[in-house]
C-alpha cells in the first residue's frame, strides 16, 4: 500500500478534485470540521493550491455570517439547542454568497455580513468574483439541510472532541476538557450535527486532520483529470 501523502501533496489532490468551472459559472468548494478541525488553516492552504493551478479563488467564511448576538443567544448563553439553531444566518449566506456564486449567478457577492467582535451586520457594496472562480468557503455545520445542494466539492475534517478541544484550549483559552460544562453549548450541539447529519457519508473528500503535519485521506474521489 502506498504512503499517504504529506500535507502539501494532499492539498494538491484535493485541489485537482475541484470540478471545473461550466461557462463563467463558479465552482463551490466547502471545508467543514467541529471547532477546532483545522478548517480555516486548510481552506486557506487548498485556495493556494487551487491558485498555483491556475484558477482563480474567493475565499470566504460561514464565521462572517453569524446572526446578531440577541438570536444566536434567545435561548440562553448556554444552550446546546441555540448554538445548533440560531448561530448563522443562512438565508443572508445563500442570497449573498452561494446562490451568486453558484450556477447561473451573478459572481456579486458579499464576503462578510456580520462582525462578530462588534456584533455589527455588515452591508458593503457587493463586488465581483472573476468568471470561473472557486469559492472556498469554510465553517461548521456546512452538510446540514439548510445547505443542502450548496457545494460542487465539500471536504470534512475528521477529528476528535479530546483533539479540537485541547486545540481551542491553546487558540481561545477555553477547557481542554471537552466534557467540561462551560464546553457543552458547543460540543453537544456539535454532537447533534455529527450524528442528525452524517457529514462524514455526505462529503466528497473525508480527511483525517488530527496530526496537522500529516493528515490522512479517508475518502478521495477520482479527478476530475483521471476519471
Amino acid at each position: 500500500m502506498p504512503a499517504p501523502p504529506d500535507r502539501a501533496g494532499l492539498l494538491d489532490l484535493v485541489a485537482a478534485l475541484v470540478p471545473p468551472a461550466t461557462s463563467d459559472d463558479c465552482v463551490r468548494v466547502g471545508v467543514d470540521g467541529v471547532d477546532g478541525a483545522g478548517k480555516t488553516c486548510f481552506a486557506d492552504e487548498l485556495a493556494a493550491a487551487l491558485r498555483r493551478r491556475g484558477r482563480p479563488v474567493v475565499r470566504v467564511s460561514a464565521d462572517d455570517f453569524h446572526q446578531v448576538r440577541a438570536v444566536r443567544y434567545r435561548r440562553g448563553r448556554q444552550s446546546p439547542s441555540g448554538f445548533w439553531l440560531d448561530s448563522f444566518d443562512y438565508p443572508r449566506l445563500w442570497a449573498e454568497v452561494l446562490t451568486p456564486l453558484g450556477p447561473g449567478g451573478s459572481r456579486r457577492y458579499r464576503a462578510a455580513g456580520h462582525n462578530l467582535a462588534t456584533d455589527r451586520v455588515l452591508a458593503a457594496p457587493p463586488v465581483s468574483a472573476p468568471a470561473s472562480a472557486v469559492l472556498v468557503l469554510d465553517g461548521i455545520f456546512l452538510h446540514r439541510e439548510e445547505l443542502a445542494g450548496a457545494w460542487e466539492l465539500s471536504v470534512f475534517l475528521d477529528v476528535g472532541f479530546a483533539e479540537t478541544a485541547r486545540r481551542m484550549a491553546h487558540r481561545d483559552g477555553t477547557s481542554p476538557d471537552p466534557e467540561h460544562p462551560s464546553m457543552a453549548r458547543y460540543v453537544l450541539a456539535q454532537r447533534h450535527y455529527l450524528a442528525r447529519c452524517r457529514p462524514e457519508q455526505r462529503a466528497d473528500v473525508v480527511i483525517d486532520n488530527t496530526v496537522l503535519a500529516a493528515p490522512v485521506p479517508v475518502r478521495l474521489p477520482p479527478s476530475p483529470d483521471r476519471a
